[in-house]
Formats: C-alpha cells, sequence, structure tokens
C-alpha cells in the first residue's frame, strides 16, 4: 500500500460511522480540532504509525489507527505550539500505553523545544484491556506535567468527557477551558454515585463545564462553542510568553478608552459598590482586560491586560461581591494566578478595596486560616515586578495580603479615599471607646463623633505614609502614569532568595 493510502486510512480515525457519532454530539474530530486553532499549513503530526500494545480480550486482532490520539507540532499566531488531542472515534479515545507515551513524548518535546503544550482531552478514559499498563500511562503523563509546571505554559481544552483518574492531568496544567454542553470531567460518574451512595444526578449537573466554571473553579475559561474555545485559547497565548526564560510578546501601545473615566467610577459614599474592572479598563491598553475565572470566586477578580503594550497580570478585590473580602474560593484563585505570573516573568498589578477575610463559622471550618495564608505565601514568593494601588477599604489581615509593602511590593500606591486600618472605624470605634458611648446621654450621637474621630486618626492613607509603608498618596488620574513608571523603573529587577530545593507552601 502506498504511503498516501495508509495515511489516508489512519487518519480517517474510527470510520465513518464513528465520524458521523462525534458529529451528531455537536463535536468536531481530533484532527479537525488542531487545525482549526493552528495556523493554516502549520501541523506537522507525528506518530501517525503508532500501533497499540494490546494483546488480550481480543485487542490484539483490532486496529486502533494512531492509537486514539493525534499529537505533533504547528503554531498560533506563529507562535511554536506543541499539540495533542485524543480521538473519541477510536476506542473512544481510551488511553492506553502506546497512547501514554504519544502523549508523554509530545511534552518532553515541549520541553526541549520550550514552547507552550496543548492538550485536547475527549477520552472514555484506561482502556481496561490493558490493565496496568494504562495506569502507568497516566502516571508518566503526571509525572510530566509537574516536571513542566513553571517552565512552559500547559493550556488543557475538556471537549468531551474526561473523568477517572485522566482528569488529574488537567487539573495539573496551568489553564482549563471548558465547552457548554461538550465538556464532561468528574472522578467518578453518575452510574458509581447512584451505586455507591444512592445518590441520582446527570452527568451534566455532575461534571458539566459550568458546574466546573461556576461552583468547583477547575476551569479557567468556559466557551460557548469550541470555535469560542479556540479563540480565548489564541487570545490567552497571546499574552503569556514561550517559557519560563522569556517575556511575553510586546505590541504596539494604546491609550485606554475615553469612556473609561477613572473619576466616576468609585462612589463618594465608601459602603457603595463599584465594578472593580471598570478600574483596570481605565489603566490598560485600549481599556482591554482578559479576565480569567470570572464566574467563580467574583468576589475577586483576575486577568490579563497590557499597559505600554507590555503584558502585566492584574489582581484586584471586586467590591461588587461580597464587598470583595478574601475567602477560601477567592484566595485559591489569586494564589494560584501570582504563581503563574511569577513563574512566566508577568509584572503584577494589585488593585485593593477589601475589609478582610469573611468571617463565619463555615469559613473557619473550611479551612480559611489555610487557603487565605496561600495569598501570604504566593505574594511573598513572586520576585516578579509587584505594585499595589489601595483604592479605597484595606483593613486587617486584608491589607496585608493584598500586596503590602511588608510581603514586598516594589511600589504601593493609595488613592486619598483609602482607608488603612486594623478594621473598619463603625467596628473600632465601638470597640475602643465602648465606655463612653455607653456613659453619653446621647448614645448615637457619641458614636458618630468616635466614628469620626478614628477615622480622621487611622482610616486614611496619610498614617501608612508617614510610615513609609505608601510610597506616595495620588489622585485617581494620576494611577496609570505611576503604574507605567513603576513598570519601566523595575524592567531589570533581581531579587534574590536564599537556596533552596523549594518551599511548602500552605496546600
Amino acid at each position: 500500500m502506498a504511503l498516501r493510502e495508509k495515511k489516508a486510512l489512519v487518519e480517517s480515525g474510527g470510520g465513518e460511522k464513528a465520524l458521523a457519532k462525534q458529529a451528531a454530539m455537536g463535536k468536531l474530530t481530533a484532527r479537525q480540532r488542531i487545525l482549526a486553532l493552528l495556523d493554516p499549513d502549520s501541523f506537522h503530526e507525528s506518530d501517525l504509525f503508532i500501533k497499540h500494545a494490546g494483546r488480550d480480550f481480543g485487542t490484539d486482532k483490532k486496529e486502533f489507527p494512531a492509537d486514539g490520539v493525534v499529537t505533533g507540532t504547528g503554531t498560533i499566531a506563529g507562535q511554536p505550539v506543541c499539540i495533542y488531542a485524543q480521538d473519541f472515534t477510536v476506542s473512544g479515545g481510551s488511553l492506553g500505553l502506546q497512547h501514554a507515551r504519544k502523549i508523554t513524548k509530545i511534552m518532553d518535546h515541549a520541553l526541549k523545544l520550550r514552547c507552550p503544550v496543548i492538550g485536547i482531552n475527549d477520552s472514555g478514559g484506561a482502556r481496561i484491556q490493558e490493565g496496568v499498563q494504562a495506569l502507568a500511562g497516566y502516571g508518566e503523563i503526571f509525572y510530566r506535567n509537574t516536571i513542566a509546571s513553571g517552565v512552559v505554559p500547559q493550556i488543557s481544552l475538556i471537549l468531551g468527557p474526561c473523568a477517572g483518574g485522566a482528569v488529574y492531568s488537567p487539573a495539573l496544567t496551568d489553564f482549563v477551558f471548558v465547552v457548554e454542553n461538550i465538556s464532561k470531567m468528574f472522578i467518578t460518574g453518575p452510574g458509581v454515585i447512584k451505586t455507591v451512595l444512592g445518590e441520582d444526578i446527570s452527568m451534566e449537573d455532575l461534571g458539566g463545564a459550568r458546574v466546573h466554571a461556576e461552583i468547583t473553579g477547575n476551569a479557567h475559561f468556559y466557551a460557548k462553542s469550541e470555535k469560542d474555545c479556540f479563540e480565548q485559547v489564541k487570545r490567552l497565548l497571546s499574552y503569556i510568553p514561550r517559557n519560563n526564560k522569556e517575556k511575553a510578546k510586546s505590541v504596539a501601545p494604546k491609550a485606554p478608552e475615553a469612556k473609561y473615566d477613572i473619576n466616576s467610577v468609585v462612589p463618594d459614599d465608601p459602603k457603595q459598590p463599584y465594578d472593580v474592572r471598570d478600574i483596570i479598563r481605565c489603566l490598560v491598553d485600549g481599556s482591554d482586560f482578559f479576565e480569567i475565572q470570572e464566574m467563580w470566586a467574583a468576589n475577586i477578580v483576575i486577568g490579563f491586560g497590557r499597559m505600554n503594550g507590555e503584558t502585566v497580570g492584574f489582581v484586584a478585590n471586586q467590591p461588587m461581591v461580597l464587598a470583595g473580602v478574601l475567602d477560601c474560593d477567592s484566595a485559591d484563585k489569586a494564589a494560584r494566578f501570582i504563581r503563574f505570573c511569577d513563574s512566566f516573568n508577568i509584572p503584577i498589578v494589585t488593585l485593593e478595596d477589601m475589609p478582610g477575610y469573611l468571617p463565619g463559622i463555615d469559613q473557619e471550618h473550611a479551612g480559611v486560616i489555610r487557603h487565605g495564608a496561600k495569598v501570604l505565601y504566593a505574594y511573598s514568593e513572586a520576585t516578579v515586578p509587584k505594585m499595589t494601588v489601595i483604592l479605597r477599604k484595606a483593613y486587617g489581615g486584608g491589607y496585608i495580603a493584598m500586596n503590602s509593602r511588608h510581603l514586598g511590593a516594589d511600589f504601593v500606591f493609595a488613592w486619598p479615599s483609602a482607608e488603612i486600618a486594623v478594621m473598619g472605624p463603625d467596628g473600632a470605634a465601638n470597640i475602643i471607646f465602648r465606655k463612653e458611648i455607653e456613659a453619653a446621654e446621647d448614645k448615637e450621637a457619641t458614636r458618630r463623633e468616635k466614628i469620626k474621630e478614628y477615622t480622621e486618626k487611622f482610616a486614611n492613607p496619610y498614617v501608612a505614609a508617614g510610615q513609609g509603608f505608601i510610597d506616595a498618596v495620588i489622585e485617581p488620574e494620576q494611577t496609570r502614569a505611576e503604574l507605567l513608571h513603576a513598570l519601566e523603573m523595575s524592567t531589570l529587577k533581581q531579587e534574590p532568595r536564599p537556596e533552596k530545593k523549594h518551599g511548602l507552601p500552605p496546600f
């Protein structure tokens, strides 16, 4: 058989019937996905003719074209990437030893070439007929996910089922993309849960795209279609570098859009909420902000923007949700993003407006101490340029946690509206002046007077500025200019750390 005929046979995957079933589920094939994601004519496939390793239960008599996974290299916007896509039309995309070795080979290639690796997951799970060989394959993938972490960006697309042990590879990568009605990700499926626990739940409600985007936080990006998902991946790659030794690609600078007026975003009443994303849009080039994990732990906002053409990571309290407090989930969300930025040489800008950590029995029992410590660890560990702007409230442990000078911030600015104190004026006055208030004839008037006294004495930026904890108190319209200057001055920043194997974050 001629080469072209052999290639055509393998590239046909599981055959016409399986391809038709894939299309009926609203899913592209493995090769269609790769070609839609990569630049035209840039994909070069590897290991097309790999044979599976199964010998039992009749598998030795079956052909699994390309062993159910397509691997290779190509470019996105001219930048090299390594990529693999599981082929659900071939034995349900099940993972056997050779299937896994194709994946680990392309992952090793990405590490050597120092370029991102993209994995498209669409698999029924381990190939049971291969037994422990399939389990070995998963373990070798997990190992490489870990070794590559912080060296090259790792991106996972869940475009079909991803169940059992298979879920741990996406969980070990940097960013996970899910698509409505297509993505399914869980450790144990509905059938097992019904058998063991007697609980009825659909596959969608258990591990569908929205569940992971809104509830679990396992997904970073949510898309309505595969096409939208591919566009999100391309946009993400435009903001991040190829590896940990490079910086993200610069683009032509742009001014923020004129319609975003930074002076009109924050209300005069400190108890009134606002959308902190509007502040970010006032600061970034073209007012273009690429948010990450938008649907989960919305009391903190993370994402990428550009300033003077350079990628910057933003971490911002969101007063519109729970007054912007830190809790278990938002702490996890922020800490992981901070560590990604630090790993890949992306400066971090923190916008602070929060009353502290969320109180309550549920949070305490959920481990808010341990989770909250992750933010402290991540900021303290990070050596990239770190800038903070205190917009309004900065109370208690929250003031320290949000990239304060005490955790190594390089530049700290505060607006005149900033309130920096151990706690809010209302609560502080009730504690400090309790006896005076109780003894007063007009308790409410005395309380208001004491709140005002505390505010003037402590809940303002000037006390902290007087101690050198804040570099400058600035007017809101000066914020972009001050941050641009700070970023320019930090270009060659170096901050040595003690030699050690690694630290021990509060996982």
